[in-house]
C-alpha cells in the first residue's frame, strides 16, 4: 500500500459539475462524493482531495448531498461520474447497502471506487476502503466512559445519539465499539438497537448535525431524565446534545463522548462540553484516495488494505484532558495540533 500510494442533480448535488464538458483522454478525472458539504469533517476531506489533486494534476469534481442520509443525490453523482468517464470515485456513503448497485455499475465501467470513512455493506462492494477503525474509535470512548464512572458504571443510564435510520456501517461500528468498551453485551453486531442491557435508555437519530443532536437528546430526556452518559455519532450531534442538557440544568453531570476530532470538537473537550472524543484524520483519507486513483489510472494498480484488516487504517486517537489508566489518549493541546475544521 505504501509503495503504491506514496510514490446533484435536482439541486441536491450542491458542488457537482453535472454539465461540465467531457474530459480529454489524457486527463485523470476523480470524483469525490460526500454526505454533505457543511460538516467540517467532509469540508476537510474535500480540502485534502483538492490539494492532492492539484499536486498530481488530477481533475477533481466534488458532489455532496443536502443532508446526511441523502442517498438519491449520491446515486445521481455516481451516474454523472460514469457518464463523464471518471477514473475513480471517492465515496462516503449515506446508505451503505443501497448504494452498492450504483457502485457495481461504476466498477463495471472500469472506475476504481474507494469508500472513505464509511465502509460499504458488504465492505468488498468497493475496490478499497480508507477509513478510521470505527469500531476502535467507539471502543476507546466506551472504555474511557466506563473507567471515568468507576463503580457507578453499573448503574449508568446511557443514551445513544445515532446517525440515520439506514444504520450505515460507520454508525453501527461506533455503537458496537462503544458498547464493547463500556462492557455491554452486544446482540447482533451488525444491528443497532437489539441490545437488552437495562442501562441503555434508548436510541435516537441526529442526521449528524447539531439541531438533530439537540432534538434527539430532548426526546431521550423525556424518556428518562436521569441519563448520565451520552454516546454521539459525531461532534456536531454532541454539541446539540449539550445544549439540550444545558436547557434543563444537566450540562455538568452528564458524560458526553463522541467521535471526530475536528477543531471545534477538541475545543469542546477542552471546555468540558465533551468528555472525550476519538480523533480521526479525513485529510489523509482523501489524499491517499486521490493518490490511489492516479496510480490506478497510470497502471491499473489496486490499493491494498492494512495487514490483518479488510481496509486501510488511517488512524484514531482518544482526546481527553481527563485520562484514565489503561486507555491510551492524548490531551487537547496535542489534539488541537492534529485537528481539522
Amino acid at each position: 500500500m505504501k509503495k503504491t500510494l506514496l510514490a446533484s442533480a435536482c439541486g441536491a448535488l450542491l458542488a457537482g459539475l453535472l454539465a461540465s464538458p467531457a474530459v480529454s483522454q489524457d486527463t485523470v478525472l476523480a470524483c469525490l462524493i460526500t454526505k454533505t458539504d457543511t460538516n467540517p469533517f467532509f469540508v476537510k476531506m474535500k480540502e485534502g482531495a483538492e490539494a492532492k489533486a492539484a499536486e498530481l494534476g488530477v481533475q477533481l469534481r466534488s458532489y455532496a448531498g443536502r443532508i446526511d442520509g441523502d442517498h438519491e443525490s449520491q446515486v445521481q453523482a455516481i451516474e454523472s461520474c460514469i457518464a463523464d468517464g471518471a477514473s475513480g470515485i471517492l465515496l462516503t456513503a449515506s446508505d451503505t447497502s443501497s448504494i452498492v448497485s450504483s457502485v457495481r455499475q461504476a466498477r463495471e465501467a472500469g472506475i476504481l471506487v474507494i469508500a472513505l470513512d464509511t465502509p460499504l455493506d458488504p465492505i468488498d462492494a468497493a475496490d478499497a476502503t480508507f477509513a478510521t477503525d470505527n469500531f476502535l474509535a467507539g471502543e476507546l470512548i466506551g472504555q474511557w466512559a466506563r473507567a471515568t464512572l468507576g463503580e457507578e458504571g453499573e448503574n449508568a443510564r446511557i443514551a445513544f445519539l445515532n446517525l440515520t435510520p439506514a444504520q450505515p456501517t460507520v454508525d453501527v461500528l461506533r455503537n458496537q465499539g462503544f458498547m464493547s468498551g463500556f462492557g455491554i453485551d452486544v446482540g447482533n453486531p451488525d444491528v443497532i438497537g437489539d441490545e437488552t442491557d437495562p442501562r441503555i435508555v434508548g436510541h435516537d437519530i441526529t442526521n449528524g448535525n447539531e439541531e438533530g443532536g439537540r432534538t434527539a437528546m430532548e426526546n431521550l430526556l423525556q424518556r428518562d431524565p436521569t441519563i448520565n452518559v451520552v454516546h454521539t455519532i459525531n461532534e456536531p450531534a454532541a454539541a446539540g446534545a449539550y445544549e439540550a442538557l444545558r436547557a434543563v440544568g444537566r450540562e455538568n453531570d452528564v458524560l458526553i463522548v463522541s467521535v471526530d476530532g475536528g477543531c471545534p470538537g477538541v475545543l469542546n473537550v477542552r471546555d468540558g462540553v465533551i468528555g472525550a472524543t476519538s480523533q480521526q484524520y479525513p485529510l489523509q483519507m482523501a489524499a491517499l484516495g486521490i493518490e490511489a486513483i492516479a496510480q490506478y489510472a497510470a497502471d491499473g494498480t489496486l490499493p491494498e488494505p492494512t495487514p490483518g484488516k479488510d481496509f486501510f487504517d488511517t488512524g484514531v486517537q482518544l482526546v481527553t484532558d481527563a485520562p484514565v489508566g489503561g486507555v491510551p489518549s492524548i490531551d487537547t493541546e496535542e489534539g488541537l495540533d492534529l485537528c481539522w475544521g
